[in-house]
């Protein structure tokens, strides 16, 4: 007789997915198992498994959780595995490459927090513009500072350089053009004309458009032509004055050579949520410029990304089970 198909999901998303599950899966047999529940040996493995964001937790790429640990365990250690679905966006953790290594197919939740994130580098980008930390800390130390003597320069006709036009680069040049900034694309395949008056390039011309950028905003998956992609060159082609804005992975600047920089007042400023190495060091120089936004790796989070990234995990379990493609497979 055929074991029940077999997927690994966390308590909480057990309890709250469970008859969408049901629903989807009709009378096919199948069991949901947390990792505690599978951690020992005896156990058989798993077929599916779905990577909430509760499983991460507090985890990073560098630092494992130990709930975070378990899982990853069970994955390994289950040779019928054959589709992991993740919460996030980026598919850079170094246990998927591992499981595609495997023949294990991976699919991410693209778009699911886009627009948060966009929203969050848009909060990046306007309180650099109107000079939000100096304001806070003349608020701190009590001091009625208003900026008139260089008052923060108008927006519109300003230039924006995005890296990456996924869902959240394409959301966020939306808002960048409604604020009344040129925005120009960096991107692996650029069509041969302006896409919705944005104007597109490709990686090799990323140098050429860099004297042009007031701002500078990456919003890039990490692959080997990302990384390191702002390097001290990079920085210094910017005019004096431009602002570094990441939400998209901390290795796609070189950290170094971004501290000098911004030691030598060329930059205007810069919002960073994520790191070459986290959580950041409480010795990195980065938390003490006072022209840095340091934020922990929060710019996608709000409460109705479990929802969104469920609903895609449910729709690719349906595509699964009826031998369909899935969606926002990891090549």
């Amino acid at each position: 007789m055929t074991r029940p198909l077999r997927i690994l999901l966390s308590p909480q998303a057990r309890q709250e997915l469970a008859p969408a599950i049901a629903a989807v899966l009709g009378a096919r047999p199948h069991q949901l198992v947390t990792a505690e529940e599978v951690g020992g040996a005896p156990q058989p493995g798993v077929d599916l498994a779905f990577i909430s964001r509760d499983v991460t937790g507090l985890s990073s790429k560098d630092v494992l959780t130990l709930d975070l640990q378990a899982f990853y365990a069970v994955l390994r250690r289950s040779g019928e595995l054959r589709w992991v679905q993740m919460h996030s966006a980026g598919a850079d953790r170094p246990i998927y490459a591992e499981l595609r290594a495997r023949g294990v197919q991976v699919t991410n939740s693209s778009g699911a927090n886009a627009e948060v994130v966009a929203q969050t580098a848009l909060a990046g980008l306007l309180a650099l513009a109107r000079r939000f930390p100096q304001l806070m800390a003349a608020q701190q130390a009590r001091t009625w500072a208003p900026l008139l003597s260089q008052p923060p320069r108008d927006l519109a006709g300003q230039t924006a350089v995005v890296v990456g036009w996924g869902p959240i680069g394409q959301r966020l040049g939306a808002f960048l053009r409604m604020l009344g900034l040129h925005v120009i694309v960096v991107r692996r395949n650029p069509p041969s004309n302006e896409e919705a008056g944005v104007e597109m390039v490709g990686f090799a011309s990323f140098p050429a458009v860099l004297p042009r950028a007031d701002w500078l905003l990456l919003a890039c998956p990490l692959t080997d032509q990302t990384r390191g992609l702002v390097n001290r060159e990079a920085l210094m082609a910017l005019p004096a004055g431009a602002c570094l804005l990441n939400v998209a992975r901390g290795e796609v600047v070189v950290e170094r050579d971004l501290v000098e920089v911004l030691r030598q007042g060329r930059l205007g400023g810069a919002f960073l949520d994520v790191f070459e190495h986290e959580p950041l060091a409480t010795e990195s120089p980065l938390w003490g410029f006072d022209n840095v936004i340091v934020t922990p790796h929060s710019a996608g989070h709000s409460d109705g990304n479990y929802r969104r990234v469920a609903d895609i995990f449910l729709a690719n379990l349906a595509r699964w089970h009826a031998g369909q493609p899935l969606q926002n497979s990891i090549p």
